[in-house]
Parts: C-alpha cells; structure tokens; sequence
C-alpha cells in the first residue's frame, strides 16, 4: 500500500490551512473581527511559510523528493499566492491602508497561469513531465511571500518602514516578469531539442 511520505503530507497540510487563512481575510474589513482577522491570517501564514521550507529540507535529509512533491510544492504556492493577491486587491477584503493594485494581482496571478499553461502545452506535446526549476522562480515566489506578510503586518509598521508593502509589491511583480521570461526560454528550448530528437529518430528509421 502506498505510504504518505512526511514531506508530502507537510506540503498538503500546508493546502488545507489556505482555507482558514482564506478566511481570515474575508473578515479583514469586518469592523468587529478585522484586527483579529488580520493576526489570525499572519500567524497561519506564518505556518504555511515555515512549513514550505521545511517540507523540502525533510524531501532532501530523508531521501523522499518525488515527482509527487515536485507537483505538490509548487502548487501550494501557487493556490496561496492566487487566493491572498486577488483578496488582497479587493475593496471589501483589503487590509485598510494597503490596497493591493490591480496590476499587482493581474501580474501575479497571470504569471502563475503562463507557467501552468507552459507546463500543460509540454506535457501534451511531449507526453512527458517536465519541471525545471529556476533560482528567478524561487525568487519571485520568496518576494510575493515577503509582500503578503509585509501587506499584512502594514498597520503596525514604524513611519520609516510606511512604504515596505510598496516596495515589495513592485519587486514581486519585476520578478514575476522576470520569471515568465525565464520559464518561456526553458521550455521553447526544451521543445526544440524534443521535436530535433523526434526528427532525428524518424530519419533513422527511414534509413
């Protein structure tokens, strides 16, 4: 019977706790729950984060990374970050004095859809699956975590650290862009060298 590895049972944990943190923010602009709402959020978020972290160092000192894991990973980020920008940039769930810009969210959102639709197209197009991650990748998704937290914790902020949520939300987005541009390359590469291989296999059994 197939075993749960450790690592894969932290990284689906890590998928369930979207939902109370989800909730969380639904409740940020409640005028009687909303500062709970905004700590509550932060400390579940703060879980998630640590958790993201440790579920790969286990994959590695165990000797239990898989094909599983190497799906799972990414998809936990990538249902978090889309559930936190598109409530984040909505009027009635903001955190007040840090709205999140539409562009922002749009960016976010429409690089994690780009990566996705890139994956699919290769797995169509070749019948295999391929992931490669990229460090730009790991950057970008660390800057959109730092920027959600940063969001979060933005009411208690000195004067001097005002503009962090800013700051963050533009670096998150340059490195979005950045990636895009990355995993495009990768794949159209990786493609090229499929059909030359394909191409290749045909004239030889032509010959």
């Amino acid at each position: 019977m197939y075993r749960i590895s450790w690592p894969n049972r932290i990284t689906i944990t890590r998928i369930l706790l979207v939902g109370p943190f989800v909730v969380a923010l639904l409740n940020l602009q409640d005028p009687v729950w909303s500062e709970w709402a905004r700590w509550f959020a932060l400390v579940v978020f703060g879980l998630m984060s640590v958790s993201d972290g440790l579920d790969g160092y286990l994959a590695r000192k165990l000797n239990q990374e898989s094909m599983a894991g190497q799906i799972l990973d990414p998809l936990a980020d990538k249902i978090l970050i889309f559930s936190s920008v598109m409530l984040l940039a909505h009027e009635g769930t903001h955190v007040t004095g840090a709205l999140l810009p539409p562009t922002v969210a749009v960016i976010a959102v429409g690089k994690d859809l780009i990566v996705v639709l890139g994956f699919c197209i290769i797995y169509f197009t070749t019948s295999k699956l391929y992931i490669e991650l990229q460090k730009v990748g790991k950057w970008c998704t660390t800057s959109q975590l730092a920027m959600i937290i940063a969001i979060l914790l933005s009411p208690n902020l000195p004067v001097q650290l005002s503009l962090l949520p800013n700051i963050m939300w533009w670096l998150a987005s340059a490195l979005a862009i950045a990636a895009i541009v990355q995993y495009y390359r990768i794949g159209r590469s990786y493609l090229v060298r499929y059909e030359a291989t394909v191409k290749q296999d045909v004239d030889n059994a032509e010959k």
